[in-house]
């Protein structure tokens, strides 16, 4: 079966789209199998990555295409199910729905034929709750944050960790936090540094080794390449290469 990651913060420009598409990147570059889920209306994932798809989740949550038609093979080993800017539609299909519980499960129903295919399920979440992030939130078993270095991201996160008691109440379904990405981090700057000590203070042991701001990683979407294509050897491959070596080894000590 596979580990099943959200990429999650309640708010704009925290690094979640890079931080998804990078750690993909980085496991299949390890050999692992990844599918990459882009629960954004801005289907920006697909873009970054220099793909076309022809059919996207919008397609799949309204049965106008199956899975395998809506998958795109991205890079050796990684695929994606984008997303569309109609899935702000999805959401209102979603609300319509008799059954709470079975408008939150429509996703995870439709990928129970290929979890075994897949080592990782990454799944970049839209920055805002609703129908369409339910149903990513009842795939995931655990959640990454990114956060960048603003006393206003804290919020984000403390909604997130909210987010986390919530699902803990739906039976035989559980979340948990695995990790804060301290994200766009500038150690010249005092106040990166001060925000980076209290991350450390108010969620110990979970905030990892922080995304340096690097200007290879504000290029590498604009030229559809991840960062460890696009510069290999820059500040960011070198940073969410560290990331991808935590997570992975994660999984060894756990299974």
């Amino acid at each position: 079966m596979s580990r099943n990651i959200g990429i999650l913060n309640y708010k704009g420009g925290t690094g979640k789209t890079t931080t998804a598409i990078n750690l993909s990147a980085g496991l299949a570059l390890q050999g692992k199998r990844v599918l990459c889920i882009d629960l954004d209306p801005q289907g920006s994932l697909a873009a970054q990555l220099g793909l076309k798809p022809t059919h996207t989740l919008v397609e799949l949550f309204q049965d106008e295409a199956t899975l395998d038609e809506c998958i795109c093979p991205a890079r050796a080993r990684l695929d994606v199910l984008p997303g569309s800017r109609k899935l702000l539609a999805v959401d209102g299909l979603l609300w319509n729905m008799e059954s709470a519980s079975a408008a939150r499960q429509v996703l995870a129903g439709k990928l129970d034929s290929v979890r075994k295919k897949y080592d990782y399920i990454i799944v970049d979440f839209p920055p805002s709750a609703n129908k369409v992030s339910e149903n990513g939130l009842m795939i995931v078993n655990e959640l990454v944050i990114p956060m960048p270095m603003s006393y206003l991201a804290l919020v984000g996160t403390y909604q997130v960790v909210g987010t986390l008691k919530a699902i803990s109440k739906i039976p035989n379904h559980q979340v948990r936090l695995s990790w804060i990405v301290p994200t766009l981090f500038d150690e010249r700057l005092r106040k990166d540094r001060s925000i980076l000590i209290s991350m450390k203070r108010q969620f110990p042991g979970q905030v990892t080794n922080p995304i340096r701001n690097n200007v290879r990683l504000a290029e590498a979407p604009a030229r559809q390449k991840t960062i460890f294509e696009y510069a290999p050897r820059s500040r960011g491959a070198q940073d969410y290469a560290k990331l991808v070596e935590l997570i992975a080894n994660q999984i060894d000590e756990e299974g």
